[in-house]
């Protein structure tokens, strides 16, 4: 779809050209350039130009230049000339698809799911790191947006050719995480999860919010955190045992998260075996002056030159800040595997953050710090509210999958359908998994959302469930077909019957696909890829509801209609899988 367009600009362009020079107009090539609009209607044609940008140049009226270029093309290029429609100060295009749609079918099915794959970061070496959990707390609705974005970023921009690696650093050290570890000493009493039947990161999560309370209580509790974090950086056996008990519990724990809701990685990283390095970095680059020490010891980088004032890289007492180990991550990333691009996803309230970051690297020397990226993502809340870690009013990501699967077996049940899923726990896994990986992803990153649990499982609307059983009507649709179809043995394939308005949406919604995979790729947004197979669902879902696929009665309509279907079907699964939803054959 994207050559088209292309090709269509350039003709257009072309011959605006050539009427200026006839028109006895001194301009270059390079001031005609044409935008490329989707029309608002399908019956306003498939592509429009909008001329008012060339109002100035040809000093005229942009419906006139609309109608000097289709008279010129209608001596110049007659076959062009058929395909125009023009509408006021627009040139309208009504696409020729007859020579496109066999082609396209067939290549659809040929390449199965590699159709849509693009070249555009071919062999480029792409890392993206995302989730970053701390151990002192379990996975929250928070989390879930990050993972749903990391990973499907991740899938997207290997489907664009990417040499990918998607990584996880592990917040696994600082006065965070030792205030769980110091309520436990002191409120623990020696339980264990195994022992209280609690999730282990749920276990540790619930000393968190225990300390929150009590340091309300004990002001001095957080002079105690962080005594405790110099003890931790000092090695002293006592706390370090401890640490390593808590640490395992949570990363054990959050891993089932992780395997729950179909998320991986290629390799982890941890914030304690990095931020000595990190450390080391800063001292020399104080030596090299590149950063200067305080009075109090404390060395600090300053960032006048990208107009921002000061940033503390190692505290009076030599302890380290996420920044500093953030610098040792990256260094020993680009060490173990030398990426071309590095994909930050991390909230948008850290975007100070990512921004000193990637300044003090390139201050450090490394170069390939001009290809850091940070993908800055919104927040999403409740419908009443916030949520807040310390307070325990989090929505927690085990409670909420297991929610919404709940919901989705109610649903299955109720339609009477459990006996047809097959295994009614897994299909309902996979139902609460493309209710909240679409919803999570439908909303631009950058945007704050509002996540609805009661909206995100609806079987009907703009929702994954929806998607899915859009997905399972095509496969019991094939099915039947299977059944009947030594019936249709003599029926040949001709895609030249393929001539009603819904069949030419869903002819060049399929042509976009690849299109619409580097879209995402290149702007690093799942939504792209949520909001076309939205599109699609819609237009295919009229075509099921107006037109007779498997009953109409010339049996080469139905074989070519099948054609289309199964085209639909793997260009459906194919973006599926970009986004995590789960496909069903059956719902």
């Amino acid at each position: 779809m994207n050559n088209i367009k292309l090709d269509w600009k350039l003709k257009l362009e072309k011959a605006l050209y050539l009427i200026a020079g006839k028109q006895g107009l001194d301009i270059s090539r390079d001031q005609i350039d044409l935008i490329v609009e989707k029309p608002p209607k399908p019956e306003m044609g498939d592509l429009a130009f909008p001329l008012f940008s060339l109002a100035k140049i040809f000093k005229k009226n942009p419906a006139v230049i609309a109608e000097d270029l289709s008279s010129y093309l209608k001596e110049n290029d007659k076959k062009s000339a058929s395909f125009i429609l023009r509408t006021g100060p627009y040139i309208n295009v009504k696409i020729d698809l007859s020579g496109l749609t066999g082609k396209v079918l067939k290549d659809i099915l040929e390449a199965g799911e590699l159709y849509g794959n693009t070249d555009d970061f071919l062999n480029q070496k792409v890392m993206v790191e995302f989730s970053c959990p701390n151990t002192n707390k379990p996975l929250h609705l928070g989390h879930l947006r990050n993972d749903s974005i990391g990973m499907s970023v991740a899938r997207i921009m290997a489907a664009n050719g990417a040499d990918l690696q998607k990584v996880n650093l592990i917040n696994d050290r600082g006065v965070h995480i030792c205030k769980s570890m110091l309520a436990y000493k002191k409120f623990g009493d020696n339980k264990t999860p195994e022992g209280t039947g609690i999730k282990s990161d749920h276990f540790v999560g619930d000393y968190y919010v225990k300390f929150n309370t009590w340091s309300k209580e004990y002001p001095e509790a957080e002079d105690e955190a962080r005594a405790m974090l110099k003890d931790w950086e000092e090695g002293k056996q006592d706390i370090t045992d401890l640490w390593k008990m808590m640490n395992d519990w949570t990363i054990s724990g959050i891993k089932k998260t992780y395997e729950k809701t179909g998320i991986s990685f290629d390799k982890y990283y941890f914030e304690s075996k990095t931020y000595m390095e990190g450390r080391q970095e800063v001292l020399k680059g104080f030596e090299d002056g590149v950063f200067y020490k305080e009075s109090d010891g404390s060395i600090w980088a300053d960032l006048s030159e990208i107009k921002l004032d000061k940033k503390v890289l190692l505290r009076s007492d030599g302890t380290s800040l996420y920044l500093t180990q953030d610098i040792g991550t990256a260094i020993a990333r680009h060490r173990d595997w030398g990426f071309e691009k590095l994909i930050y996803v991390v909230g948008s309230e850290q975007q100070y953050h990512f921004q000193v970051l990637f300044y003090i690297l390139k201050k450090l020397g490394f170069k390939w710090a001009e290809n850091l990226h940070h993908l800055s993502y919104g927040m999403v809340n409740l419908p009443d509210g916030k949520m807040k870690s310390r307070e325990g009013t989090v929505v927690d990501a085990d409670d909420l999958v297991d929610e919404l699967t709940a919901i989705a077996k109610e649903e299955i049940i109720a339609k009477e359908r459990a006996s047809l899923v097959g295994d009614l726990q897994k299909t309902s896994e996979s139902v609460a998994l493309a209710a909240l990986n679409y919803f999570l992803l439908q909303i631009s990153p950058g945007k704050d959302m509002i996540f609805n649990p009661a909206e995100s499982i609806s079987f009907s609307g703009n929702t994954g469930p929806y998607l899915q059983y859009m997905g399972a009507r095509i496969s019991s649709m094939l099915r039947k077909y299977e059944e009947c179809k030594e019936d249709f043995k003599e029926a040949e394939f001709k895609p030249e019957i393929l001539d009603l308005d819904q069949e030419r949406e869903l002819i060049k919604l399929l042509i976009s696909f690849p299109e619409i995979v580097s879209e995402a790729g290149r702007g690093m947004n799942p939504s792209v890829i949520t909001a076309f197979l939205y599109e699609l669902s819609k237009v295919f879902s009229r075509y099921y509801h107006d037109t007779s696929i498997l009953k109409d009665p010339d049996k080469n309509t139905v074989v070519t209609r099948i054609y289309l279907v199964k085209a639909v079907l793997q260009v459906l699964k194919n973006a599926f899988y970009l986004v995590g939803i789960p496909f069903l054959k059956r719902m």
